[in-house]
C-alpha cells in the first residue's frame, strides 16, 4: 500500500467515543460537536455568571452587526435565556453607512431575529449625524476607525436608552480584547489598560458587556460551521487603514506558535488591575458644556468630532 493510501484516523473525542471535530491546543483535549458546542455555552455562561453581567430582571440589549461575532453572541444568548429569571434579549444593528459592506450584513442581521423572533431595531449614522461613514469619511480615510468608533458608541447607547435596556452586549472576543490590550501596552497608555470597559459613567450609560470576552475568533468559527450558520461576509473596506490590523497579525502568529498567548495577555491585565486598584486617582466625570454626556474635559469627543466633520 502506497504511503498515501494510508487512512488517517481520526482523533477521539476527549470526553466520550464520538469522533473529534476540534483540538484545543492549550488544554491538549479533542472534543466532538455535542461536546465542543457545550464547552463553548458553558464557558460563556461561567463568564456572565462569575462577572455577574447578567442578573435576573434585566433587559439585555445585543449590538448585532450581522457579523460572526454578533451572531454567534446572539445565539448563544439566546440559547442560555430560558435558564434566566425574567430576562429579555432584543437586538439592535448600527448601518453606518458604508457603501458595498453594510448592506450584506443588515440581512444577515435581520435573518438572525427572525428565526429567533427577537425584536430588532436598526438605526443610521445618517438618522442621527445626518451624514453617512462614506461621506465623514472623504479625505480621511487613515481616521476611520476613530471616527467610526465614536460615532458607534454614541449610536449604541441612543439605541439601549431608546429601547429601556438594562444591559448592552457586544461580540468582543478573546482575539479583540487581547488586541486591546496589546495596543495601549505599545501606546504606552496606563489609565485605558485598567479602565473598566463595563463603567456606566455613573448612571448616564446603559454598562456594556462582553460574554465572549473568553472566546477565540477560531473558536467563533468553528461554532458557527457546527451549526451551519457561517456566512461569507465582506470585511469593512476601512479596516486596512487600522493599527489594530497590525496587531492582529502579531498576535496571531505569537498565538499559532505559543498557544494561551492572548489568555496570558488577559491574565496580566487582569493583575495590572489589582495592582493598580486604588492606587490610581481616577479622573472626575464631567459633562460636555454642549450635550451634557460625561466625558473627561469641558467638550466630549463627539463634540469635538462633530465640529471637525462640519469643516
Amino acid at each position: 500500500m502506497a504511503r498515501d493510501d494510508i487512512p488517517v484516523k481520526t482523533p477521539g473525542c476527549s470526553l466520550c467515543s464520538g469522533p473529534a471535530v476540534f483540538h484545543d491546543r492549550i488544554t491538549g483535549r479533542h472534543l466532538c460537536r455535542e461536546h465542543f458546542i457545550a464547552d463553548i455555552e458553558d464557558r460563556v455562561a461561567e463568564t456572565i455568571r462569575s462577572r455577574n453581567l447578567i442578573i435576573p430582571g434585566d433587559h439585555v440589549l445585543i449590538a448585532l452587526s450581522g457579523g460572526k461575532d454578533s451572531t454567534a453572541l446572539l445565539m448563544i444568548l439566546a440559547h442560555l435565556l430560558p435558564s434566566w429569571d425574567s430576562v429579555r434579549l432584543s437586538a439592535v444593528t448600527i448601518d453606518e453607512g458604508i457603501a458595498g459592506y453594510r448592506e450584506d450584513t443588515i440581512r444577515s442581521a435581520d435573518r438572525l431575529v427572525a428565526q429567533y423572533g427577537l425584536d430588532h431595531a436598526t438605526i443610521s449614522f445618517t438618522e442621527l449625524f445626518e451624514g453617512t461613514l462614506d461621506a465623514f469619511l472623504r479625505g480621511r480615510e487613515p481616521e476611520a476607525c476613530s471616527v467610526c468608533g465614536i460615532l458607534r458608541r454614541k449610536a449604541l447607547n441612543v439605541a439601549a436608552e431608546w429601547g429601556k435596556a438594562t444591559k448592552l452586549a457586544t461580540g468582543h472576543n478573546l482575539d479583540d480584547e487581547a488586541q486591546s490590550v496589546f495596543m495601549n501596552v505599545l501606546r504606552g497608555d496606563l489609565p485605558r489598560l485598567v479602565r473598566d470597559s463595563g463603567s456606566d459613567s455613573q448612571g448616564r450609560f446603559i454598562p456594556r458587556i462582553k460574554p465572549l470576552m473568553f472566546i477565540s475568533e477560531k473558536e467563533i468559527a468553528v461554532y458557527l460551521m457546527l451549526h451551519g450558520a457561517w456566512t461569507e461576509l465582506p470585511e469593512c473596506p476601512y479596516a486596512v487603514h487600522a493599527l489594530r490590523g497590525e496587531v492582529r497579525s502579531i498576535l496571531a502568529t505569537l498565538e499559532s506558535h505559543h498557544p494561551g498567548t492572548m489568555l496570558h495577555l488577559m491574565e496580566s491585565k487582569a493583575q495590572i488591575e489589582a495592582q493598580c486598584a486604588g492606587r490610581m486617582e481616577e479622573e472626575p466625570v464631567r459633562h460636555c458644556k454642549e450635550c451634557g454626556d460625561p466625558c473627561s474635559g469641558e467638550i466630549c469627543q463627539l463634540c469635538k468630532l462633530k465640529k471637525t466633520l462640519r469643516n
